[in-house]
């Protein structure tokens, strides 16, 4: 019997050719498996172009709730951004794709998994740390990277099909680079490679519309959340799942969430690509204004320091670590009380508030109002003052006794 492979199918050119590319260089039986992340119709017909081109069977595995609570939710608790835009849409993705596919090489007594990430990109590292993580045993392979690959264009690609009687419905045209799941779609290629370029939103946006054509009304939003996660939109109770992809409509429709960033990859170089996330940067937003009310100052700050750290972690490809475990679990510690209500109206690419409320919120009226209440005396600032700015004090009169400060 033939060595099995299981290949990470996204029924793309790339991974389409790579079946029977695997076939002839390694004489493997080729395994396809997609993970359904919530790719919506990017699964139509994949089942029929795998098996055309040479695979033994495809397993589109629908991991959607998972990616969302097990992945995407502790992001969110962490509010988890990369260099201050990222919201980590891929980068959450590849961990829950890479635990599927060594789940499946197990099952089918696979010896390899094979990805068809290229050599310049963040998912090869991403990809390959998960499954050194969980299946240390298994070989890798990279097509991209095989002294055996000799194809560098989408041309190139073609003609191999052509060359293997594998018909598809590929055309040599450019377009975008794109990578599709619930919570965002990524743009790359095209007028995106020169930094110096408008995007041409008409032709690039999937999900959304741009704020200049968002609606001239604004629309109100309500989410309540128990323990940092989400548990109802407009009063109605809804996993996380079906939360994310409502407010992707909402979001859409409001020009929510459209970034353009230039970004610095773990291989190196920068990159620049447009990523919509209306949903995502909807249900950030909400759960930051809930942590506004809730969190202490001090829990609030390492929070944020810690959030950074976490949005590298995953980003660079390190979720299945100790580290991310212990960061998580810093994180989830935080969380126990941040359960209340969120409202909020989306206008024109913008998440305006309109009204937070918690049973544990920190704000105290009669403390943070101007009017002297019991618990807070005006007078009690002065001791307070002298104190926090004595080694400034100090400081200045050393400065006038040098004559420098005058």
């Amino acid at each position: 019997m033939k060595e099995k492979v299981v290949l990470a199918y996204s029924g793309g050119l790339d991974t389409t050719v790579i079946i029977p590319w695997l076939k002839e260089n390694y004489d493997y039986e080729v395994i396809c498996v997609c993970g359904n992340c919530g790719q919506a119709d990017e699964l139509d017909g994949l089942e029929e172009r795998a098996l055309s081109s040479g695979a033994s069977k495809l397993y589109i595995e629908d991991i959607t709730d998972e990616f969302c609570d097990d992945f995407i939710m502790p992001c969110v608790k962490a509010h988890a951004v990369y260099e201050n835009k990222y919201l980590l849409g891929t980068s959450m993705a590849r961990p829950a794709i890479a635990k599927r596919l060594v789940e499946v090489a197990r099952k089918e007594g696979a010896t390899a998994i094979c990805h068809g990430a290229t050599g310049k990109g963040n998912d090869q590292i991403r990809f390959e740390l998960g499954i050194k993580a969980l299946a240390p045993d298994l070989k890798i392979i990279a097509a991209w990277r095989d002294p055996k690959w000799n194809m560098n264009s989408r041309e190139e690609e073609i003609e191999y099909c052509r060359a293997h009687g594998i018909h598809l419905p590929f055309s040599a045209d450019s377009s975008y680079s794109r990578d599709r799941n619930l919570w965002h779609i990524s743009h790359e290629g095209l007028e995106l490679e020169d930094p110096a370029n408008e995007p041409n939103y008409d032709h690039l946006l999937v999900l959304s519309t741009t704020p200049e054509k968002a609606p001239d009304e604004p629309e109100y939003v309500t989410m309540t959340f128990e323990k940092g996660t989400p548990v109802s939109l407009n009063g109605k109770k809804m996993k996380v799942s079906e939360i994310i992809a409502e407010l992707n409509v909402l979001g859409g429709k409001h020009g929510i969430g459209i970034i353009d960033i230039v970004e610095n990859r773990v291989v190196g170089m920068k990159s620049r690509g447009v990523y919509e996330t209306p949903g995502g940067t909807i249900l950030y937003e909400a759960h930051q204004q809930l942590e506004e009310l809730i969190l202490d100052r001090d829990t609030y700050a390492l929070k944020a320091d810690l959030g950074n750290k976490f949005a590298q972690v995953v980003y660079e490809g390190k979720w299945f670590t100790p580290l991310r475990e212990a960061l998580q679990a810093f994180i989830e510690s935080t969380q126990k009380y941040v359960t209340g209500e969120v409202k909020f109206k989306l206008y024109k690419g913008n998440i305006i508030k309109a009204g937070t409320t918690s049973p544990y919120s920190l704000y105290n009226e009669s403390i943070a109002s101007f009017t002297t209440g019991d618990m807070y005396d005006h007078h009690d600032a002065e001791g307070f003052i002298n104190l926090f700015g004595l080694s400034t004090k100090v400081r200045a009169l050393k400065l006038m006794e040098a004559g420098e400060l005058k």
